[in-house]
């Protein structure tokens, strides 16, 4: 046994200088182990991605994409590919529904100050579109508008579903900025003297629709409230028609002509 230890010292000793090459080799083959079994680790996880990826497309295929490939439905019974296809397609068009009546809900309260004079001339910043949050408002309304899909059926992907939800919302809250800038506002950013004029034409207004007033009346109100309103603040003609015909509708009922 001393002999043996011996002679491995004698070696040792005489070929000390083989270190610097067996060191950088027993370093090399260690890293080449290493990035080996870091790639085999890479490539398992690039399998499991696919095998997910794989397992999504069949249980959540994309919207639209609902034709059984292997042909498997001709026999009558639905596959289990194409139920979960229609589970999909279910919960898509839910979905479209949802953001339908939250974007058609905000289409109605704006058309409650497009509409309605009397909102237009207690909260004018809302039909102003010089207004940076009326405006932003604006814009945001145009975005959502032209990503609404044409029905709750229609094929659409699930990136444009999801812009068209994020438009809704951005809508949303954008009108909420403006609404609560204008009802702030109020008539502040007016002069004395344009005060005024939107002080007449509220009274004005309120002859104009009232059923105590005579005809000559409430068309005369009428008349000057547009003429109030001119260049003050941005009346649509549809909001004066819609006027027009409120106080139309307070009219008497014109007698029959009488027989001759």
């Amino acid at each position: 046994m001393g002999e043996f230890w011996g002679g491995l010292w004698d070696f040792a000793t005489a070929y000390w200088w083989l270190i610097f090459f067996v060191g950088p080799a027993a370093g090399g083959v260690a890293k080449a182990i290493e990035r080996s079994a870091k790639r085999r680790h890479e490539r398992r996880l690039e399998i499991i991605r696919a095998k997910a990826e794989a397992k999504g497309i069949v249980v959540r295929p994309t919207v639209g994409d609902l034709t059984a490939r292997d042909g498997s439905t001709a026999s009558g019974s639905a596959s289990p590919s194409a139920t979960d296809a229609d589970d999909a397609d279910a919960s898509v068009r839910t979905r479209i529904e949802r953001l339908f009546a939250a974007h058609d809900d905000l289409t109605h309260r704006w058309l409650e100050y497009e509409l309605d004079v009397a909102k237009l001339i207690a909260f004018p910043a809302m039909s102003d579109g010089r207004q940076p949050l009326t405006a932003a408002f604006l814009r945001a309304k145009k975005i959502a508008d032209g990503l609404r899909p044409p029905s709750a059926d229609a094929r659409v992907t699930a990136s444009d579903l999801a812009a068209y939800r994020d438009a809704v919302t951005d809508a949303e809250v954008a009108f909420d900025l403006a609404e609560r800038d204008a009802r702030r506002q109020r008539d502040h950013s007016f002069s004395e003297v344009e005060r005024r004029r939107l002080d007449t034409a509220k009274q004005l207004l309120n002859v104009a629709v009232d059923d105590a007033a005579t005809p000559a009346e409430r068309r005369t109100a009428y008349e000057r409230v547009r003429a109030e309103l001119d260049g003050l603040i941005a009346v649509s003609d549809a909001a004066m028609d819609r006027l027009a015909q409120r106080a139309a509708l307070q009219l008497p009922p014109t007698a029959p002509p009488a027989a001759s």
